[in-house]
C-alpha cells in the first residue's frame, strides 16, 4: 500500500501552530513511508473563508518547507463532483430529501429536550415524504440505524460509536451547497487517502465519515487523532497564548527548522533527544510514538530550541531569514558573506533572528546617533585621544583580520596603561552606536577597514564637540 496523507485546513481563520503540527505529522508520515502528501483547502464555508486566509496557508507551508506532492486542491472547485455523488446516492436510496421546515425542526428539538432526550433529527423524512410548499429541501445521508462504528484510532485506540446515536447528516443544504463532512468523504475517496492524521476535535466526525465511505463501497482509511495543544496555563489555546498565524512566528524571528522541531516535540518524542533536523524527524517519526495527552506550549523552550538551531545550522541556511528580518527594519543587506559573518558573530547572543537583526543593524548602516548613556561614558574628550591612537594603530595594519586587530588593540591597551576595556569600549561605541556588540576584533573585521576607520573619525569629532 502506498501511503497517502492529506493536510486539509479550512481558510476561515489564520493557520496557527495546531494546524502546522498536523501538517507536519502528515508530511513526516508520508515521507517516512515513501508516500504522497496532499494539500487540500476545505473552503466550502463561503461566508467565513477568505482569500487572505488561503494565502496565509500557502505562504506558511512554503516558509516551513512542507511542500505538497499534490495540490493545493480547493473544495469549491469540486462542486460538480459532489453533486454527482449526491445524485447517485439519491438514486440508490443512500440519501433522501428532507422537507422539514425550520419551525418543524425547532419543534422537534424542543419536544426532545422536554423529554430529556439528546436533540437529534428523528428521521421523519427517511421513508419518503411529499414536497411541502414553500420549503426547499435539504439532502440527508441515510445513516445505518443498527450496530456500532469502531474507530481503530492509531493514537487513542478503539473508540466506539453507536449508530443509533448518529442522526442522518445533512449532505446538501437547501441552497444546493454540499456540507463539510460530505465533501471530506468524497475527497478522501477520490484522492485515495490511506491515513487521516488530524486534531482530536474531529473525532466525533469520524464515525459519520466512515459510514459514508462505506456507502461509497470502500473501507475507511487509518485515522489518527492528535491531542490538543494547550496554552502555557493548561487552558485551550487562544490568541492570548500565541494562537496566531504561523507567519507571526517568522516575524518574531524563529527559524522554520526550529518551529517544526518544537511542534514535533509537542506530543511526540524519541528517547531524550530534543533537537532534530527535518531529516532526522523524517527518519524517526512514527504515529505510534504520539502521546495521547495534550501538550502545553512553553515559549522559553521554543526560544531555546531556536537558538540551538541558530548555533547548529550552516550560516548560509540562515542568511535568507536574517536578510528578511533586516529588510523589515528597512536595512538592505545584499552581501551573503557579510551576512554569514554576522550570523557567526551574533548567534551565541541571539535567541531569535529578530533579536539578531536589531542588534546587527550597525553592520549594514552607520549609527545615526549614539546611545546617550554609552556616549556620555565612552565618547568623552579624554576618549577622543584614545580613539585617535586606535585609528592610527589600526590604519597601518598590513592585514585586516580579527587576529591582527586584536593584537593591535591589545598592544595599545598595554602601552597606554589604560587596560583593554578603556580602549576597546570607546571603539565599540564608535562603530556600533552602543556598548554591546560581538568581540571588537570580530566587529571591526566584519565592518572592514575603510568603514571602521570612517566611523572612528566620526566618533572622534563627536567626542571633541
Amino acid at each position: 500500500m502506498t501511503v497517502r496523507t492529506r493536510f486539509a485546513p479550512s481558510p476561515t481563520g489564520l493557520l496557527h501552530i495546531g494546524g502546522v503540527r498536523t501538517a507536519l505529522f502528515c508530511w513526516l508520515y508520508a515521507r517516512r513511508h515513501g508516500g504522497t502528501f496532499i494539500l487540500r483547502v476545505e473552503d466550502t464555508d463561503r461566508e467565513r473563508s477568505t482569500p487572505e486566509a488561503v494565502q496565509v496557508i500557502l505562504d506558511g507551508m512554503q516558509w516551513l518547507g512542507l511542500h505538497a506532492d499534490e495540490g493545493p486542491f480547493y473544495q469549491t472547485q469540486r462542486y460538480p463532483r459532489y453533486r454527482e455523488v449526491i445524485q447517485q446516492w439519491l438514486s440508490e436510496g443512500k440519501a433522501y430529501h428532507c422537507w422539514c421546515s425550520k419551525e418543524e425542526l425547532e419543534a422537534m428539538r424542543n419536544a426532545q429536550l422536554t423529554r430529556k432526550e439528546k436533540p437529534r433529527y428523528d428521521g421523519r423524512c427517511r421513508k419518503g415524504r411529499p414536497p411541502i410548499p414553500g420549503v426547499t429541501p435539504v439532502v440527508r445521508f441515510k445513516n445505518p440505524q443498527e450496530g456500532a462504528v469502531v474507530v481503530a484510532d492509531a493514537v487513542h485506540g478503539d473508540v466506539v460509536f453507536q449508530n443509533a446515536e448518529l442522526d442522518d447528516l445533512i449532505i446538501e443544504r437547501s441552497d444546493g451547497n454540499p456540507t463539510y463532512n460530505f465533501c471530506v468523504v468524497v475527497d478522501d475517496y477520490d484522492m485515495k487517502i490511506t491515513h487521516v492524521i488530524r486534531g482530536d476535535d474531529h473525532l466525533n466526525n469520524t464515525p459519520r465519515q466512515m459510514n459514508m465511505l462505506r456507502a461509497m463501497g470502500v473501507e475507511p482509511p487509518v485515522y489518527a487523532h492528535l491531542p490538543m495543544i494547550l496554552g502555557p496555563d493548561g487552558t485551550k489555546l487562544s490568541k492570548r497564548h500565541g494562537a496566531v498565524s504561523v507567519l507571526a512566528y517568522r516575524e518574531a524571528g524563529y527559524l522554520p527548522e526550529a518551529l517544526l522541531n518544537y511542534l514535533a516535540r509537542l506530543g511526540w518524542s524519541h528517547g531524550d533527544q530534543e533537537i532534530f533536523s527535518l531529516e532526522e524527524m523524517t527518519a524517526l517519526f512514527d504515529i505510534a510514538d504520539v502521546n495521547k495527552s495534550a501538550s502545553a506550549i512553553n515559549p522559553d523552550k521554543l526560544a531555546w530550541i531556536n537558538q540551538q538551531h541558530l548555533m547548529r545550522l550552516p550560516p548560509a541556511k540562515v542568511v535568507p531569514e536574517l536578510r528578511w528580518q533586516l529588510g523589515r527594519l528597512g536595512v538592505t543587506a545584499t552581501d551573503d558573506s557579510i551576512l554569514e559573518a554576522v550570523i557567526l558573530a551574533q548567534r551565541e547572543r541571539s535567541k531569535t533572528l529578530k533579536e539578531m537583526a536589531e542588534a546587527s543593524r550597525f553592520f549594514f548602516e552607520a549609527p545615526a546617533q549614539y546611545d546617550d548613556k554609552s556616549a556620555k561614558k565612552h565618547l568623552t574628550r579624554e576618549s577622543a585621544t584614545v580613539l585617535e591612537q586606535s585609528k592610527s594603530v589600526l590604519g597601518v595594519l598590513p592585514e585586516w583580520t580579527p587576529a591582527t586587530i586584536h593584537q593591535a588593540i591589545q598592544s595599545q591597551a598595554e602601552s597606554s596603561g589604560l587596560g583593554l576595556g578603556k580602549v576597546a569600549q570607546p571603539i565599540r561605541v564608535a562603530v556600533s552606536g552602543g556598548s554591546v556588540s560581538p568581540p571588537i576584533d570580530q566587529t571591526l573585521a566584519i565592518l572592514g577597514r575603510e568603514e571602521s576607520l570612517a566611523r572612528l573619525q566620526q566618533a572622534i569629532a563627536f567626542a571633541r564637540r
